[in-house]
Order: structure tokens, then C-alpha cells, then sequence
């Protein structure tokens, strides 16, 4: 790998899972989470294009002009059930309906990451396929009551009780489902750096 070395890396993320996996790499970096990005996306898009526009808009949202040998990370997960795109629960009630959509069926993660720096830009998106048990409705108000995922896309998180007891099978990065394709990153960021 290059060295990161008069390298700044900046996530431009408050996700504490995002800062724990990008820690596995190895390498040094700061959090930022100064944005004035609107989450919002044009319906036009096609569904697996979002996340990677949400990505982009949130690097390009970032509060301040980058510096020299700065880079910035921003990333950005949905899941895709049949036809509906699910972001964040906007409470109980869709965290409930969002789990029981996706009880007993197959789901997509999909997560976008975009890298800037002052030299250039790279998006790119990782796609994990997850399966459900069936979810009993005691087990979804246990979890939600319990774990209060309202900050998950899907309104869950694979690395907590409910994806411990209701996950039965997943193809892909199972830390894409967390919302950062670590394998990805460090690909990308390698290429990145080589310019």
C-alpha cells in the first residue's frame, strides 16, 4: 500500500459503527461530522444509484473546503426489500413494519462510499444479500424495545441480538450490512492514493 503517511483522513460520519470498522484498517484518522447536506434524493434515480448520490451529496455537503492531502470519507447503507427502498425508521411504528416486511424473505444492503480529496472523487457501492427467519411479533417488539434501532437502515443492525437470532443466511461483506464495506475501503482507498 501506498503510505498514508502527510495523509489526513477525515470521516465525515458520527456512525460509531462506521468508526469502529474503519479503525480495522489500521490507520489514522479524524471525525467530522460538520454537514449541511439534506437527506433527500431524486426519485428519478434508479434504487440502487441512491445510496451512492447520498454518499456523494454528503461529501459534497461537507462544511468546510478540503485542505492539501486531506481525504474525506463519507458512506451511505440502504436496504432493498421487493420494491420498497428502507432508510432510517421514522419511529416505532415503521421500525416494526420495516421488520416485518423483511421477515422471512430476502433483503439487499447495499452501502455507497464516496472518497474526495482535493486531486479527485471516487464512489462506489458493495452489495450484501440477507435472509430472515420468520420473525415472530414478540421478537421484533423485544428487539426494538430493547436495541431502539431507529438510527439503522432497515431498522436493524446485524451485529446486535436480532441479527444474532434472525439472520439465517447472508452472501456478501457481512460489515457492508453494518453500513461500511471495510474490504472495499481499503481497496478503493488504496487506488485512490495511487491517483
Amino acid at each position: 500500500m501506498r503510505s498514508l503517511t502527510g495523509k489526513k483522513i477525515i470521516l465525515g460520519s458520527g456512525s460509531p459503527r462506521r468508526r469502529e470498522l474503519l479503525s480495522l484498517l489500521d490507520v489514522d484518522f479524524v471525525v467530522d461530522t460538520g454537514n449541511d447536506f439534506k437527506e433527500s434524493f431524486n426519485t428519478d434515480h434508479p434504487d440502487g444509484f441512491v445510496p451512492e448520490k447520498m454518499s456523494e451529496g454528503k461529501s459534497h455537503g461537507f462544511h468546510r473546503p478540503l485542505e492539501k492531502d486531506e481525504i474525506l470519507i463519507t458512506a451511505d447503507t440502504m436496504v432493498f426489500c421487493g420494491d420498497e427502498m428502507m432508510g432510517k425508521p421514522a419511529g416505532r411504528d415503521d421500525a416494526v413494519r420495516m421488520l416485518k416486511d423483511l421477515s422471512g424473505k430476502e433483503h439487499q444492503v447495499i452501502t455507497a462510499v464516496t472518497l474526495r480529496s482535493l486531486d479527485g472523487e471516487r464512489s462506489f457501492s458493495d452489495l450484501t444479500r440477507v435472509w430472515f427467519k420468520d420473525l415472530t411479533e414478540e421478537e421484533i417488539n423485544y428487539y426494538i424495545d430493547t436495541y431502539k434501532p431507529y438510527d439503522k437502515a432497515g431498522a436493524y443492525g446485524c451485529q446486535e441480538w436480532i441479527g444474532a437470532i434472525g439472520i439465517s443466511r447472508i452472501e456478501g461483506s457481512f460489515y457492508n450490512i453494518m453500513g461500511f464495506p471495510v474490504h472495499r475501503v481499503w481497496e478503493e482507498l488504496n487506488r485512490f492514493l495511487e491517483g
